[in-house]
């Protein structure tokens, strides 16, 4: 079996619509994006596996010694992610991860965002650095529309999980007025058009995870009110529909 299947059974369980998004892919692509989408999976799971912030911060300082292993080149822990993770990473992919498991320090305290510049910054540490090292396997991208894309995305991605983030005791938004979510919704929706414009259909393996993302977040502009209800997001048979249309599309 090769290393990188355990993180796709991982990915499969823990996040199935990146699963279904790299499984429309080549095998080759499978080998890179699977490790990287099961760091993530753990990297994200992290702050939530306790109610102690420093337990959680151990957690998330564990990741970053295995990246720091990953670039010194030398010896790397045994891991079923950590393993696959460290024959597929550049060092400019490194960073960017650790830069993700920074970001991710948001998620141990209870306090909410304190303004919306820290709100984007966290959506830029978290689903744009993911979605940057995505792409630096297959050239060099337009990092700002990268960035603009995975904005939007991870906006998207977000509001549905508004309504477990608020079960949790969180309070996930800067402003949860049904105008102030219009207004996020639209602001990222117009971002993720503006990203994918500037690419112009290129790099589409590495951005074929963001593939709902423009519905959901029309979605949230027509009616923000979905949000707080918890019905944002598309049927089985809607995702798999604009998956295979981008697929077939190599986008």
């Amino acid at each position: 079996m090769e290393p990188w299947h355990a993180c796709a059974a991982l990915v499969e369980t823990g996040d199935p619509d990146r699963f279904m998004a790299v499984m429309s892919c080549g095998v080759a692509a499978r080998a890179r994006l699977f490790p990287l989408y099961a760091f993530n999976l753990e990297v994200a799971r992290a702050p939530w596996l306790t109610q102690e912030p420093m337990i959680a911060e151990m957690r998330l300082q564990w990741w970053r010694d295995a990246l720091a292993e990953i670039a010194a080149g030398g010896l790397v822990r045994r891991h079923e992610v950590v393993t696959p993770l460290a024959l597929v990473l550049t060092p400019a992919q490194v960073a960017l991860l650790d830069g993700l498991i920074e970001g991710r320090r948001q998620d141990i305290s209870r306090e909410g965002f304190a303004d919306h510049a820290a709100f984007d910054g966290y959506i830029d540490a978290t689903s744009g650095n993911l979605l940057l090292a995505a792409t630096l396997w297959h050239g060099t991208p337009n990092e700002a529309a990268v960035r603009d894309i995975a904005y939007g995305a991870g906006v998207a991605q977000y509001l549905v999980a508004v309504p477990e983030l608020e079960a949790r005791g969180r309070r996930p938004l800067v402003d949860g007025r049904p105008e102030a979510v219009r207004e996020l919704a639209s602001a990222a929706l117009v971002r993720l058009r503006r990203g994918r414009a500037a690419l112009g259909g290129g790099f589409g393996v590495p951005l074929r995870s963001t593939w709902q993302a423009g519905a959901v977040l029309q979605q949230a502009v027509s009616d923000p009110g979905r949000v707080a209800r918890g019905s944002l997001g598309l049927s089985d048979a809607g995702k798999r529909a604009r998956l295979i249309w981008r697929a077939l599309r190599g986008t």
